[in-house]
């Protein structure tokens, strides 16, 4: 990059201008291929020409952009006549190409302005947005008046909620602020809500492994208890043990994510166990599936089953935040009762219940509990988690599985409790 000191930073923009429009052109001249062009505005080289008038009005007057305000009414009063006469020929009513052209004109005061970042953000989204017509047409069509209410609700909750909360203890006897419960709520939600919208939107009819890659995200045990239920109706096929696996591996990811979000110390220290449990759950999965004898059956089955229930119901919320509470007191009351000793031991109880509100709460304690305890406190909850979901899916799923379904939860539990063994001795 030594060499752009040398060029002019007036042509570096001249040429950035250029380009930018020359493509937004290009890309008007593709969607509109099949049209009539006497009944078009223009295509790539009208908007580039866009564009080049657009910075030399621009840099005809850089301080108070007079000539350039000028000319982007010039321009709009254009575009306006050429709209009527569009109506009036074909009685085609779009105004895609229209406004295109107004932000074509716009890109030179983006290039003097704006951060690079910025700029080739605007650029991506104008060419996105143009080309992502029909998918976005798709993507309503499969929406219904309740996904915009849910994305509302996850508006509100993480942008307007969230920031008028205090930071403050709630009281002496209850050790946590308003803001950071409702922020876990928030963080949780929102890989939950993630989730939820890839399994409706883009993956609607996903097989049995992407069901326990997605589930994963959503809830492990959830996922371990639905493709085990589907084994049993024989939905689910061959593939079911090592989808229940991956969706386990998901967990260890999971939560490293959320470690790094709200404690990146204790996240640092997990880093390499937790990615070294999701390879373990990977070769697992891996294992299972070359076992697959049936070469029929090898192809993974679609599984039908209903989206993840909405993670922003007030019902969803209002658990996750109780049972935020509830660990919260808990938590330190064993800490205060019984030490680090009794936080670690309390980790296996809480391995049997939603883990995500005991170590959110882990995470977000200020003070009173070293490091080194909390991620022991981690691990022994996923290993105690982990044998409740293999109780979940031997009883649930058939005869001829339980016993390959218990070896592989015996090995993960087993690196489990020896990845925690190692930090006792550390």
């Amino acid at each position: 990059m030594e060499i752009l000191k040398y060029v002019p930073d007036g042509f570096v923009k001249f040429i950035l201008v250029l380009i930018f429009s020359l493509l937004i052109g290009l890309e008007q001249r593709r969607h509109h291929i099949d049209e009539n062009e006497h009944l078009l505005f223009g295509t790539d080289r009208t908007f580039t020409f866009i564009g080049l008038l657009a910075y030399v009005l621009f840099i005809a007057d850089p301080v108070n952009y007079i000539p350039f305000l000028t000319g982007f009414a010039l321009i709009g009063l254009l575009l306006g006549i050429q709209y009527h006469h569009k109506i009036s020929q074909n009685g085609k009513f779009g105004l895609t190409s229209t406004i295109l052209a107004l932000l074509t004109y716009c890109i030179p005061i983006m290039v003097f302005t704006q951060p690079v970042w910025l700029l080739l953000s605007f650029i991506v989204a104008l060419l996105l947005v143009a080309e992502l017509k029909n998918n976005l047409i798709t993507l309503t069509k499969k929406a219904s008046e309740k996904e915009f209410i849910v994305l509302a609700k996850f508006i509100a909750l993480a942008g307007i909620i969230l920031p008028l909360l205090p930071d403050g203890n709630i009281s002496p006897q209850i050790p946590i602020s308003p803001y950071h419960l409702w922020l876990a709520i928030v963080v949780v939600s929102g890989i939950s809500y993630c989730s939820y919208l890839l399994k409706k939107f883009v993956f609607p009819d996903s097989g049995v492994m992407l069901t326990g890659i997605l589930g994963g995200l959503y809830s492990s045990t959830a996922t371990t208890v639905i493709i085990a239920r589907k084994e049993k109706l024989g939905e689910a096929g061959p593939h079911a043990i090592s989808a229940i696996m991956i969706a386990n591996g998901m967990m260890y990811l999971r939560i490293l994510f959320l470690s790094f979000i709200f404690n990146p110390q204790v996240a640092l220290q997990l880093t390499i166990p937790f990615v070294g449990m999701f390879l373990v759950t990977l070769l697992l999965s891996k294992i299972s599936m070359s076992k697959i004898q049936d070469q029929s059956s090898e192809q993974d089955p679609v599984m039908n089953v209903e989206a993840n229930k909405n993670p922003l119901e007030f019902r969803t919320a209002a658990i996750f935040g109780g049972l935020f509470v509830v660990f919260a007191l808990l938590t330190d009351f064993v800490l205060k009762r019984y030490g680090s000793g009794g936080i670690t031991s309390l980790a296996y109880v809480v391995g049997v219940t939603d883990i995500d509100p005991f170590l959110l709460n882990l995470l977000q304690h200020k003070t009173g509990i070293e490091q080194i305890t909390i991620v022991l406190a981690i691990i022994n909850a996923t290993n105690s988690n982990n044998l409740l979901k293999m109780i979940y899916a031997i009883s649930l799923s058939n005869k001829s599985l339980r016993k390959r379904i218990f070896f592989n939860f015996a090995v993960l539990i087993g690196a489990g409790v020896l990845l925690s063994i190692l930090f006792y001795l550390l």
